[in-house]
């Protein structure tokens, strides 16, 4: 079976394997204390232009955001995020389990507006309700669309209007920048905090948090202790983020990943089937009669996204640093052998 299922089916990128074979017997302090994190670190700082940064690695995504936000918000307060955001809809209420609720909003291409985040202010006008403070971004959003520079400045104005954080979920980091997105300097000063992504980008697993805004910094390793985020064999996330952010491994790994997405896309769209949106990234959503996703099922593996009507269905395309364009072009051979 060919797999588009998701970017992490594969273990890791070669490099990360040799190294942590080749450190194997080190002997290493824990918990995150040792050289290759002090080091993973330090080359993180210098990717976004930011000495002064906190980093703090954790095992993966939904861990780093409850983690995060229950750490950066009073118990009253509560997160923005559009309708679609991952904390709304596929991190089973984690923040909500933290005490925190998510107020969800109309989003426009998969993306948080101005607007939406003044509109759910204002709906929240005192201490009868619970208080917006946090707004939380997707980069790319979980329908593969990248924010611009421009909407994340102009997310960033509308925050420091209101008195909010930015938080970016950084999972598919990679593949935003590697399509253009804001760079990890325009991060570095337009986020409170923000995480990038190694789990769906190259790592076996592991994300990358950084605190930027002061305010947030102050004894974060004691929340992440005590939501088990606290890896006793930590080295093994350095080691990680050490391979990822040498050679400018990072971004090419996930540009690999787009090239083979935009492959497929543009092979989708040449047999004349459309798509529920016009992502530029890894991930791809193309529309098909009912009769040709069967078809397509004993032979490739992909999720199923939605009906946009009786007899058709959206399905998830994925890629990955390690798809290899053969798998592509199998795939659009079939769906070629199966279109009238």
């Amino acid at each position: 079976m060919i797999r588009f299922t998701n970017d992490y089916s594969e273990g890791c990128h070669p490099s990360i394997l040799e190294a942590m074979a080749a450190t194997n017997t080190e002997g290493n302090p824990g918990y995150s204390t040792d050289p290759h994190s002090a080091h993973a670190h330090d080359l993180i700082r210098q990717a976004i232009g930011r000495p002064d940064a906190d980093v703090h690695l954790l095992v993966g995504g939904t861990q780093t955001n409850a983690t995060a936000i229950a750490a950066f918000l009073r118990p009253y307060e509560a997160a923005i995020a559009a309708a679609s955001g991952h904390i709304c809809v596929h991190e089973t209420g984690a923040i909500e389990a933290t005490g925190h609720k998510c107020i969800a909003c109309p989003a426009v291409d998969g993306k948080l507006t101005p607007d939406a985040i003044r509109t759910a202010v204002a709906s929240h006008p005192d201490e009868h309700m619970v208080k917006p403070k946090l707004v939380y971004i997707s980069q790319t959003t979980e329908i593969g669309t990248v924010y611009s520079l421009a909407e994340v400045e102009a997310l960033r104005a509308v925050c420091d209007e209101l008195g909010l954080w930015l938080y970016l979920d950084g999972a598919r980091l990679a593949s935003g920048l590697a399509a253009g997105g804001p760079s990890l300097t325009d991060l570095g000063r337009l986020c409170d905090a923000f995480y990038i992504g190694g789990t769906k980008n190259g790592a076996l697993f592991g994300e990358a948090l950084v605190i930027l805004n002061p305010a947030l910094k102050p004894d974060f390793r004691y929340n992440i202790k005590q939501r088990g985020g606290m890896l006793a064999k930590g080295w093994l996330l350095g080691i990680q983020f050490e391979q990822l952010f040498q050679e400018g491994r990072y971004v090419a790994l996930a540009d690999h990943a787009n090239q083979m997405a935009l492959k497929l896309k543009a092979g989708i769209a040449a047999l004349g089937y459309p798509f529920f949106c016009d992502s530029i990234t890894n991930q791809q959503f193309p529309i098909f009669p009912d009769a040709v996703v069967e078809a397509l099922k004993p032979d490739f593996g992909f999720e199923f996204s939605s009906k946009p009507d009786a007899d058709h269905t959206c399905i998830r395309l994925v890629t990955s640093w390690a798809t290899p364009e053969a798998n592509v072009d199998a795939f659009l051979k079939a769906l070629a052998a199966l279109t009238v």
